[in-house]
C-alpha cells in the first residue's frame, strides 16, 4: 500500500478506486435515496467530494499518460471514458494499470 503512494502510477490506481467508489455510491445509493425519500440531502453531500475526485482522476490520467508517454489513441483514452462508467475505474485498473 505504502509504494502506491510513492509513484505517479500507483497515485492514480488509487484516484481510480476512490473515484470509482463514489460514483457507485453517488449512482447506486444517493440518487435512489434522493427519489425514493425525496431527501436530496446525501447528493448535496457526495456530488461535490465526487466531482473533485473526478477531476483530481481526469488531471493524474493526462500527467501520467504524458509521463508514462501513452499514445492517446491506444491507452489515454480507455483511462479517461472508465470514469464515466460505473465500474469502469475499477475495469482499466485491473486490465491495464496494475502492469505499469
Amino acid at each position: 500500500m505504502k509504494k502506491l503512494l510513492f509513484s505517479s502510477v500507483g497515485r492514480l490506481r488509487m484516484l481510480a478506486v476512490l473515484e470509482g467508489i463514489s460514483l457507485l455510491v453517488l449512482v447506486f445509493i444517493a440518487v435512489p435515496l434522493k427519489y425514493i425519500n425525496g431527501n436530496p440531502a446525501l447528493v448535496k453531500l457526495l456530488g461535490p467530494i465526487h466531482g473533485g475526485l473526478f477531476l483530481l482522476f481526469v488531471f493524474n490520467a493526462l500527467r501520467v499518460g504524458v509521463e508514462q508517454g501513452w499514445k492517446f489513441k491506444v491507452t489515454t483514452w480507455k483511462v479517461l471514458v472508465a470514469c464515466f462508467i460505473p465500474f469502469g475505474t475499477f475495469y482499466v485498473d485491473y486490465k491495464l494499470l496494475r502492469h505499469l
